[in-house]
């Protein structure tokens, strides 16, 4: 993970690196490159990246979510059900990344490495943990873990669809978001019926942010 400051440096070594990473990959050199073309000196990329190219990459991910929930923020979601507003959410977010398919794809790569395991996990966690609370979720029992794992699978999988989708509009990738949602809200109610068995478990949202947070 990427230092907790420096958020402005950050921020420009990542746009300067974008152009060149979905030729080049989210590597050192391009980590180096891009602190250099956004006017920083060399020991900057390490300042503000102690892990690396790979904490470049996570930092691109937790912009796009924090891109996401401003651009949600700005929509009126009052009057839409749940399951759009977790639609209307995952739309934001791909749809802003639209330029950068190749970047995504190569980060995907990246983190399809065994080595990287831990942090995709934790990346795909704060994207659908994030999702799912700006729709509104407040769940503190059994729901709080499956929610998030039924998420992860629809969100995953639309991601994957997208970055092959030609269809005008990326509307074959909403026919799919939509589908797989509904999938997940039959689960839902049927996890539901369950709710009784789990009333005494612990919060398992403290635990989840504990883990997330390394604390």
């Amino acid at each position: 993970m990427s230092a907790p400051h420096l958020e402005a440096e950050k921020r420009a070594i990542l746009a300067a690196a974008l152009p060149s990473v979905a030729f080049d990959g989210w590597s050192a050199e391009t980590l180096r490159a891009a602190t250099a073309a956004a006017g920083f000196e060399p020991s900057m990329a390490l300042r503000a990246f102690p892990s690396g190219a790979v904490g470049l990459l996570e930092f691109f991910i937790a912009e796009a979510d924090r891109r996401m929930l401003d651009d949600l923020a700005a929509v009126d979601t009052g009057m839409l059900k749940l399951r759009e507003r977790i639609a209307t959410a995952i739309r934001l977010r791909l749809t802003a990344q639209a330029g950068h398919r190749e970047a995504i794809r190569k980060g995907l790569s990246v983190l399809a490495l065994p080595v990287h395991a831990g942090r995709a996990l934790r990346g795909l966690y704060r994207t659908v943990d994030a999702i799912w609370y700006a729709a509104g979720d407040t769940s503190t029992d059994f729901n709080f873990y499956s929610k998030r794992l039924l998420l992860a699978g629809v969100y995953s999988a639309t991601l994957l669809y997208w970055l092959d989708d030609k269809s005008e509009g990326q509307t074959a990738t909403w026919d799919f978001l939509d589908r797989r949602i509904g999938d997940v809200m039959r689960i839902q109610k049927l996890r539901g019926r369950l709710g009784g068995l789990s009333a005494n478990w612990p919060d398992p949202s403290r635990l989840f942010r504990r883990r997330v947070s390394g604390r």
